[in-house]
């Protein structure tokens, strides 16, 4: 972690005078391609910067300069470690979150981003740790909103600190096949939302959860309150996924309306539609076209991974 330390020093050095960063050439930032090993055992690769990544790069060089002015401060120790992310070195991104620890153990955001970050390089074991680690931290304490790092169309946060804590321990249970925990930390994540956006992401994994567990009547009760008219903000992919399992919807529904990132997670929720429908042909068949073409950042792409390492 000193090291790590050093190379920030150094980089600020480089950098310069207050708000040098901007004259910053991209190619002066390099991240590590190389970031782990999926759950099928290929390497996860993060492509180089290029000139592309200017304002990114520019916000990362930002966030340097502001831990630098004080490295203490638990703020600007957990945005350097996000715009790091954002660059695509979730390596580094989590050296930074582990300084972010030893600096401020009782901080439940350090082992909430560190977790994420966890999941995204598919140590699930210790995102898990680190989650539990944050619940305890959690307890008897308000729950906070969460600023966004790639704001919304409204500019409007609709996670919390607790929804997120509770949304991604349930995922790293889900990823493990751990339905009970799974299940538990999402129906958390629903009681602690207080936006639709957020009601519609938790439900959407619970209703998962509770086909594997074959309680299809507690998973179609999920979907009374799902309506079309709900006011999303962000979450559409989880709101139209829930509209399709409720029967509103059709596949080429949820393909024509989302782009990027969100197919990942629409493409895997109609997979894994087909997989409790006694379809396995079928969801076998999205699945690999899923890991073939699709973002390895992606939650439903990670989840596509996770049902062909337990299948092949």
């Amino acid at each position: 972690m000193k090291q790590s330390i050093f190379i920030l020093l150094i980089a600020s050095m480089l950098v310069g005078c207050q708000e040098s960063w901007k004259s910053i050439p991209v190619d002066s930032v390099k991240i590590d391609t190389l970031q782990g090993q999926s759950l099928l055992k290929k390497p996860l690769i993060s492509p180089q910067l290029e000139a592309k990544d200017f304002a990114k790069v520019s916000r990362y060089l930002k966030a340097l300069d502001t831990y630098n002015s004080n490295p203490m401060n638990p703020n600007f120790i957990i945005w350097l470690g996000r715009r790091m992310a954002y660059l695509g070195d979730y390596k580094k991104a989590i050296a930074i979150y582990t300084e972010g620890i030893e600096k401020h153990p009782k901080d439940a955001r350090m082992y909430r981003h560190r977790g994420h970050r966890y999941i995204t390089t598919r140590q699930l074991d210790l995102a898990i740790k680190d989650f539990e680690k944050a619940v305890t931290l959690i307890q008897d304490t308000k729950d906070i909103i969460e600023p966004d790092g790639i704001p919304n169309r409204l500019n409007q946060p609709v996670s919390s600190l607790h929804t997120n804590i509770y949304y991604h321990l349930g995922l790293a249970y889900y990823l493990k096949a751990d339905w009970p925990n799974a299940l538990s930390n999402y129906k958390k994540c629903l009681e602690a939302s207080t936006n639709d956006d957020m009601r519609v992401a938790a439900s959407h994994w619970l209703y998962m959860i509770l086909q594997r567990l074959e309680r299809p009547e507690d998973a179609n009760k999920l979907l009374e309150p799902i309506r079309f008219n709900m006011p999303i903000i962000e979450n559409n992919v989880y709101h139209m996924l829930l509209l399709y399992y409720k029967g509103d919807l059709i596949d080429n529904d949820l393909d024509a309306n989302n782009s990027g990132g969100v197919k990942e997670a629409a493409h895997y929720g109609i997979a894994h539609w087909h997989q409790y429908n006694n379809q396995s042909e079928t969801a076998l068949a999205m699945y690999n076209y899923l890991v073939k073409n699709g973002i390895w950042t992606g939650f439903g792409y990670i989840a596509a991974e996770a049902e062909l390492s337990r299948i092949q």
